[in-house]
């Protein structure tokens, strides 16, 4: 069994095989009105027991007391970064970038890494380098021992649809195929939909990720279908620590991610 196996194993939960990972790295693109104060946010994060929390690389250097105990969760590395705010690609372009390295990322103590796949941006040559840099990092990744899990979206400007079924199952397939070890992607919503997306993927757990805030209620539905639908584990990020009540609303979404689903499950 390689690093690889051992760290991405160590991300899921062994009685449901599901994961849950609050995601806290919205910072590095997108600043956001609740995200201040960042070790006090990031305490109640971890208070709430997820999985794993993902952060960026600074985060992760503040927060690092709060991950080394031996129960905490696991620290995901943001590696990359983009424009997340429309306003701002729409006026300075579309434009994408490599944070760290997966060694580096080792060495900050990271668990795994996350990198985006941008799908159909106008740039192609913004695209074609944002899959050198997934293809090349998954190569130093398994180099180094460290899960790269990769975040495949519609966020390019040409996209009317961020959760068109058939152009999120070419993106997954393609994060597939460039050597991902874990994928993280929308819920479609549908799914039917969303079943052929990871099973077109093979063997790589598909995690579905949060989305812009909403109710308590659609953040629920969206994630019993996600899991209902095959999905190994959800990354969310602004529907639970822009929630009021942070630690309470981990512990429901954990309770979605690892409960019994077979009832209408795959």
């Amino acid at each position: 069994m390689s690093g690889v196996q051992v760290r991405l194993g160590q991300l899921f939960n062994p009685e449901s095989g599901r994961s849950f990972i609050t995601a806290f790295d919205h910072g590095t693109s997108l600043p956001m009105p609740g995200s201040g104060k960042p070790m006090e946010l990031l305490k109640k994060i971890i208070d709430g027991g997820p999985e794993g929390v993902l952060v960026g690389p600074g985060i992760l250097k503040q927060g690092a007391e709060l991950f080394a105990p031996r129960n905490a969760p696991a620290p995901v590395l943001r590696a990359d970064w983009t424009f997340l705010d429309e306003s701002a690609k729409q006026e300075l372009g579309e434009r994408y970038r490599v944070l760290t390295s997966p060694s580096e990322a080792l060495a900050l103590g990271a668990q795994a890494i996350v990198m985006y796949l941008i799908g159909r941006p106008t740039d192609g040559a913004m695209f074609a380098d944002n899959v050198a840099a997934v293809a090349n990092a998954a190569h130093e990744a398994r180099v180094a021992g460290i899960p790269l899990i990769v975040e495949a979206t519609l966020w390019g400007l040409r996209n009317e649809d961020r959760k068109d079924p058939a152009h999120l199952a070419n993106m997954c397939r393609i994060a597939a195929e460039l050597g991902a070890d874990a994928i993280k992607t929308e819920y479609t919503g549908d799914p039917a939909t969303m079943t052929e997306i990871i099973d077109l993927v093979g063997d790589i757990p598909v995690f579905t990720l949060g989305g812009a805030r909403d109710s308590q209620d659609a953040v629920a539905q969206a994630a019993q279908g996600a899991i209902r639908s095959g999905a190994k584990g959800l990354i969310f990020g602004r529907n639970v620590w822009q929630a009021d009540d942070v630690v309470a609303t981990t512990k429901q979404l954990l309770a979605i991610t690892h409960g019994d689903v077979s009832g209408d499950a795959r």
